[in-house]
């Protein structure tokens, strides 16, 4: 059946990766299938990882013509592309996203800074002048002024860009604080990287998969945790669960435009432009996406926890998705 559905015309538009930007799609999608003579969109939540291998693995109607992601594509899958015959790709800047650290209402909110953050979940961390396995199980023995509660921190797969993201602004963010691993960066690259972004696998964090209100779930079921996920997911369920402060800054809609929030990022998706015209809707579907009622200040995408980028940035996206400009 799915062979023959294959082999025969789309008429929808495909649409995978990121579970953070899937939200914003879904909404942009409805919208869509409403307002135009067009089926609206099918969008998967497949992580950004996952969404860029399906996206990269070929052109024609077996293969998604639109995955979104919350980290810029890597020159890795920009060659994977290629080498499947997916030339011209054009870029798409949705807007920025916070990564929370959150914890349910019905206990205190956590204060942490980012060397507590890398402390706690780092695989290996500095003890007596030597890097060891983790050995903390508590909040209080990474730092004092935080809790005894047990680290139990639901978190993101390798495939989602969420954790990408977290492990490049949270976890590296604590981690050069230490000025001797700070130093390795010039010296040996790979083995700063490696100190600073793997995460323990010993259970203090958990891989919860890239089902963002699972996770909001599980934090209601036991509020001795906290869970990773982006902004907008802590804005949708902010009657049960509470952004902890990082570095004495709030998950707040203000603090990640204006860039005080640290772990703050960029959400994208990419246009496969040789699907256009092909596949019916792509460009509307795009204009309806990049339009200020959808993508603007006060646009419908903004009320579901999107913080929109400035005029002068979105101008130029909006450009390039209305011209189809593929990246350089």
């Amino acid at each position: 059946m799915s062979v023959a559905g294959a082999a025969e015309a789309r008429d929808q538009i495909r649409i995978v990766g990121s579970s953070t930007v899937f939200p914003f799609a879904t909404a942009v999608a409805e919208e869509f299938g409403q307002t135009t003579s067009f089926k609206t969109p099918v969008v998967e939540s497949t992580g950004s990882g996952g969404g860029l291998k399906l996206f990269c693995a070929g052109v024609g109607e077996g293969h998604p013509d639109i995955t979104n992601a919350s980290r810029r594509i890597k020159s890795s899958e920009i060659e994977l592309c290629a080498s499947n015959g997916v030339q011209e790709i054009v870029e798409v800047k949705v807007g920025y996203d916070g990564i929370v650290l959150a914890n349910s209402k019905e206990v205190p909110q956590m204060e942490l800074s980012l060397r507590d953050i890398w402390l706690a979940l780092a695989k290996e961390v500095p003890v007596g002048g030597s890097m060891v396995e983790n050995p903390y199980r508590y909040w209080n023995e990474v730092n004092p002024s935080l809790p005894k509660k047990k680290i139990e921190v639901m978190g993101p797969p390798p495939t989602s860009g969420t954790r990408d993201a977290f492990v490049e602004l949270g976890m590296e963010g604590g981690c050069k604080t230490f000025p001797e691993i700070k130093g390795m960066k010039k010296t040996d690259k790979k083995a700063y990287k490696a100190v600073c972004h793997t995460i323990r696998e010993d259970g203090a964090y958990v891989e919860a998969g890239e089902n963002d209100n699972l996770i909001v779930g599980k934090l209601q079921a036991n509020p001795d945790a906290l869970g990773i996920f982006g902004y907008s997911f802590l804005d949708q369920n902010s009657d049960v669960i509470q952004g902890s402060v990082v570095n004495g800054e709030l998950p707040t809609f203000e603090n990640i435009s204006d860039g005080k929030y640290p772990v703050s990022r960029s959400l994208f998706f990419y246009v496969k432009k040789a699907h256009v015209g092909k596949i019916p809707g792509i460009q509307e579907y795009l204009a309806e996406f990049t339009s200020d009622k959808a993508m603007g200040e006060f646009g419908y995408l903004a009320e579901k926890g999107l913080i929109p980028m400035p005029e002068e940035e979105l101008a130029k996206y909006r450009e390039d998705a209305k011209n189809l400009t593929p990246m350089k």
